[in-house]
């Protein structure tokens, strides 16, 4: 087994931590134009490109939350309060600790804040520490570093290690088969990495599934049991399809997000770490950000008997014959993608890397404009 401690490092230097947050703001921010782009080219509807943007709004919340909770990181505040640890060999974000400790967090976060003096009171103080003691009012910057911390976790709206199941009508088959389209997300333990999930299925229920006081919950706590990036689309979608007799899932989708490549943070083997290390891009264009969209589709229904005089409908799923895995693959269709800056593509393109022929690329450009080739 491979000692996590290996992979896993702490941003102990003010500015690398400053740097880290901020590349990964403007990174969210770039994805958000990707969205709109495959929107453009009909890969994405317009409600799903606005799920995928709620996902992307919820972990840019997450890593400024962090960034406040850590920036003073390297300062004498006074206590020993730790750095953030990232995984820099496998997926460039942080660990998933650092989310889990975050949801505790959040959870008395209100307590926390009536304890804290008010943001006004230090900035008072701070000034009086400047002024008449003439200090650096490093406990006060920390003081406030973490009121604005817990003030961000009250706000709410963030990426959780488990983020539940939510369901959206999307139309009516006829009068008892309903449509609806499915998704929620994980921060994956093992590889330290978002995952969101959409699925597209028919509901030949009584009573519509976000409704039913029954199955919902049994579909949150199926769904978010299986949300485990280890496991193939087909052995999730079949389980679903076994489990439930009145659900039958069309269409399942998995984004994985990352890993993300850095020069200056991460020491990912491979290719893309070369290209970075020869761009020699400025500070903030140093990156490649890697995403993976694993796609099952149904073929076709068929009728199995249950009980004695009854039948139901199960899914026979299409699997791709001609993937590097064949149908071990687990899915119709997988296709990745990468954004990275403007330098850092043109040195891709130049060494024209083997097996990078077949990977989207979407480019941004130096005045932030994503254009994809």
């Amino acid at each position: 087994m491979t000692d996590p401690s290996q992979d896993h490092v702490g941003l102990t230097d003010t500015f690398a931590s400053r740097r880290y947050f901020r590349k990964f703001e403007g990174i969210m921010r770039h994805m958000l134009d990707v969205a709109g782009v495959m929107e453009a080219e009909q890969k994405l509807n317009r409600d799903e490109v606005a799920i995928l943007t709620r996902y992307a709004a919820k972990l840019t919340h997450t890593f400024r939350a962090l960034s406040l909770k850590y920036l003073l990181v390297g300062r004498n505040t006074g206590r020993f309060f730790g750095s953030l640890t990232m995984d820099d060999r496998d997926s460039g974000f942080p660990v998933a600790a650092e989310i889990m400790t975050m949801a505790n967090d959040a959870q008395q976060a209100a307590t926390h804040l009536e304890n804290m003096a008010s943001e006004t009171t230090l900035k008072n103080e701070m000034v009086q520490t400047i002024l008449g003691d003439r200090e650096v009012p490093t406990k006060l910057q920390f003081a406030l570093s973490q009121r604005l911390y817990y003030e961000e976790l009250a706000k709410g709206d963030l990426f959780w290690v488990q983020n539940d199941p939510q369901a959206d009508w999307t139309g009516n088959k006829s009068e008892q088969r309903r449509t609806f389209r499915l998704h929620w997300a994980t921060y994956d333990s093992q590889v330290n990495l978002p995952v969101i999930y959409l699925m597209e299925l028919e509901d030949t229920g009584s009573v519509a599934l976000p409704k039913d006081e029954r199955r919902w919950p049994e579909v949150q706590a199926h769904l978010s049991a299986q949300a485990l990036g280890g496991l193939k689309l087909v052995t999730i979608a079949r389980g679903f399809d076994q489990d439930f007799d009145d659900l039958h899932p069309k269409r399942l989708r998995r984004f994985h997000l990352g890993p993300m490549y850095s020069h200056a943070f991460t020491r990912q083997a491979g290719p893309l770490r070369e290209v970075l290390a020869e761009a020699k891009a400025p500070v903030g264009q140093d990156w490649a950000l890697v995403w993976t969209e694993e796609e099952l589709l149904s073929d076709r229904v068929i009728e199995e008997k249950s009980g004695w005089f009854s039948t139901v409908e199960r899914e026979v799923f299409a699997l791709d014959p001609f993937g590097v895995q064949g149908p071990d693959l687990g899915a119709t269709r997988t296709e990745r993608s990468i954004i990275l800056p403007q330098r850092p593509f043109q040195v891709l393109e130049e060494k024209n890397l083997p097996g990078f022929g077949s990977v989207r690329k979407f480019v941004v450009s130096p005045q932030g404009r994503v254009l994809q080739y």
